[in-house]
């Protein structure tokens, strides 16, 4: 296990730096703040004629066939820039299984993901449901299809994707479905999320879907649904850690620049400590959340990984914009400072990624389980 960086690698980071950056700062998202549209689609399109789109798209489907990893270099930087594109919904959520277990009619609209003509997300979340593998939302057998009765809540671009990926309970178990959300019985409403990326809940009310609808065999079911939980979750620890580092960056110019008491707020032992709590944070949210797509991309189950990358996106993306928003002082607390911008995007990734409690204790289950991968070397 190397996680030093291909060339490769490092030039999809690079352009995916370069391009973001250019197109999302301080300047065009306060603009775009007022615009009434869900995402930049001209941003949208530039990355599409880049070809960052495809990067985890199959080579044979016209993608550039990288994995899991890559994916999250390129959801770093976005995290960094804030940048208002429907990528972890559209890349990692919809794409990825989409490439992984839909049949040729199914992979069709991967071409014009690859195009930047398509939206793609997953509905996984539930009211009362903490794990979206095991979904309460019900499939019933009608005729050669299903019946889908039950609701999804907080679906990232749901009103704006294409096609909308639906794990629900049968019967006969778990069953993922790729559903056309103009879809008889589907019925989408608008949601306010902590940070400005459109949500939506999704009523399905004796929704009618056909069995050319389900992805993959129903007897991978559930074995699929919890392969696409296990990429969005660590997709987004990936993303956190882009905000939480520019957060840091931020807040160490902002400090070393403000002078409190006839000296900078910076060279203040309490502020010094504050940040070097932040800067170990941000490296374990990183190595866990690289760790974890490493063990992913080799097709190596990791429940004790995933969840470890989870807990510290989530409890050290806490840390981080709660000490950055602090040490800005009264600018922290100020809607309009950029800083504020890091808080709520870094706060929408924990609330999503859910509590520590709850990871903790399934850490401790599947380490009690053995069911976690040794480092390279370790006896």
């Amino acid at each position: 296990m190397d996680f030093a960086l291909t060339e490769d690698q490092m030039s999809l980071r690079d352009l995916a730096a370069q391009i973001l950056s250019d197109s999302s700062n301080d300047e065009s998202l306060r603009a775009f703040a007022k615009d009434d549209r869900p995402f930049d689609d001209g941003l949208w399109k530039t990355l599409a004629d880049a070809g960052l789109l495809g990067i985890a798209i199959p080579e044979s489907k016209g993608g550039l066939g990288f994995g899991l990893i890559e994916l999250g270099l390129l959801l770093e930087e976005q995290g960094r820039t804030l940048a208002p594109v429907p990528l972890h919904a559209t890349l990692v959520a919809g794409a990825l299984p989409i490439a992984a277990f839909g049949d040729e009619a199914q992979q069709a609209i991967l071409s014009r993901v690859i195009a930047g003509e398509a939206v793609l997300t997953a509905a996984l979340e539930e009211v009362g449901n903490h794990d979206p593998a095991r979904p309460m939302l019900r499939a019933t057998r009608s005729g050669n299809g299903w019946t889908l009765d039950g609701v999804k809540s907080a679906v990232p671009y749901g009103a704006q994707a294409q096609r909308i990926l639906v794990p629900a309970t049968s019967e006969e178990g778990v069953i993922v479905f790729l559903i056309d959300p103009a879809t008889a019985g589907v019925e989408i409403a608008a949601q306010q999320s902590t940070s400005p990326e459109p949500q939506a809940e999704i009523s399905f009310r004796a929704a009618q879907v056909s069995g050319d609808d389900v992805l993959g065999s129903m007897e991978q079911g559930g074995e699929i649904a919890r392969w696409i939980v296990d990429r969005a979750r660590a997709g987004l620890a990936a993303l956190q850690v882009g905000i939480c580092q520019e957060a840091l960056k931020r807040t160490a110019a902002y400090s070393s620049e403000r002078i409190q008491f006839d000296r900078p707020l910076g060279s203040m032992q309490a502020v010094q400590h504050r940040a070097a709590d932040g800067f170990i944070d941000v490296e374990a949210m990183r190595s866990t959340a690289l760790r974890a797509a490493w063990l992913l991309d080799q097709g190596i189950a990791a429940p004790a990984e995933v969840e470890t990358a989870k807990y510290w996106a989530a409890i050290g993306g806490h840390r981080v914009s709660h000490s950055a928003q602090h040490l800005h002082g009264g600018l922290g607390a100020d809607m309009d400072y950029p800083i504020h911008r890091f808080f709520l995007a870094a706060k929408q990734v924990e609330l999503a990624l859910g509590g520590a409690q709850p990871m903790l204790a399934a850490i401790g289950r599947e380490i009690a389980a053995g069911n976690t991968e040794p480092l390279a070397g370790a006896r």
